[in-house]
């Protein structure tokens, strides 16, 4: 009955304070962003909202300020499609910001039809993965200044649907959204193995996770009998509170102090598939990934 209770319910709680420390929050205008944002705002952060559309972003930092009595929120433009926009705001973030202690790469798009960013990509490995992969390269020099600090990636179960296509990684030759998508997410599962090897000994603590399967605007794709059916299923779906708890686990757990690399779902250690806990791949895909970006990052 445990895990069932945690699935519906997605309960856990903290007393942990977060005053003095400072928090980025990518796609922090809505769903589990916006309610991880608040909640970290509650515990008295200054919460950097990293944003694509700034009118969104704009009242959704005023719904928070309000809701959590913490005036220390800010937003910044960030589209994860375009390398230069990841660009721009890591170098405002680098010049403007004294530290980061918590990085929660949480904006995504899901099973949209085949699009490409701004740089040729395949839009949801572009956007999930090569983005966030980019910010994270560009900020790690402040993470590590800021230590002990923590990179928390939101990816999901669907990690489970779809393998590395390194022959066709921008699904060029095949495109299915279902499995692009899967692709991406298992991509940042690999990608916090890597990254936790990386900087081991560094203070700068990584993870990723499963927020269950949410209410949120991320199905807006979904063909019309998939949001039927997903209709359907709803009552035994989280809310954006509860699927935000995971991502605020992984952000502010005392007991994740002696942990790096691992997944989580329902606010505990999870399983993940075979092909996420393969190191080959993961080094392969590394490689790929600053090649794609043109990054060197050993």
């Amino acid at each position: 009955m445990h895990s069932i209770r945690n699935f519906f319910c997605g309960q856990w709680s903290s007393s942990v304070r977060l005053d003095e420390k400072t928090v980025i929050i990518t796609g922090a205008n809505t769903g589990i962003g916006k309610e991880t944002a608040r909640d970290l705002a509650r515990r008295g952060a200054r919460v950097v909202m990293a944003c694509r559309d700034l009118e969104k972003a704009e009242a959704a930092r005023r719904e928070l300020m309000d809701n959590s009595g913490n005036q220390n929120i800010v937003v910044k433009k960030l589209d994860l499609a375009d390398t230069k926009s990841i660009k721009a705001f890591a170098e405002l973030i680098n010049k403007e910001e004294k530290q980061v202690n918590i990085l929660i790469n949480n904006a995504g798009i899901m099973m949209c039809p085949y699009s490409k960013t701004a740089d040729g990509f395949e839009m949801q490995f572009g956007v999930n993965h090569l983005g966030h992969f980019l910010l994270i390269y560009l900020l790690l020099d402040l993470l590590k200044k800021s230590t002990p600090s923590r990179i928390v990636n939101v990816a999901s179960v669907a990690h489970t649907w779809s393998g590395i296509h390194l022959e066709d990684i921008n699904s060029e030759k095949v495109y299915s959204p279902r499995r692009a998508y899967g692709q991406s997410k298992l991509a940042n599962i690999l990608c916090t193995r890597s990254l936790a090897k990386r900087l081991q000994g560094s203070g700068v603590n990584v993870y990723s996770l499963h927020p269950g399967v949410v209410q949120s605007e991320l199905f807006r794709n979904l063909s019309k009998p998939a949001q039927i059916a997903f209709k359907v299923f709803s009552p035994f779906t989280k809310t954006t509170s509860q699927g935000a708890q995971t991502t605020i686990y992984c952000a502010i757990e005392p007991e994740l102090d002696r942990e790096s690399g691992g997944y989580y779902s329902d606010c505990g250690p999870a399983q993940c598939s075979r092909e996420a806990s393969d190191d080959e791949m993961a080094q392969k895909l590394w490689e790929l990934s600053c090649q794609m970006l043109g990054i060197i990052w050993d």
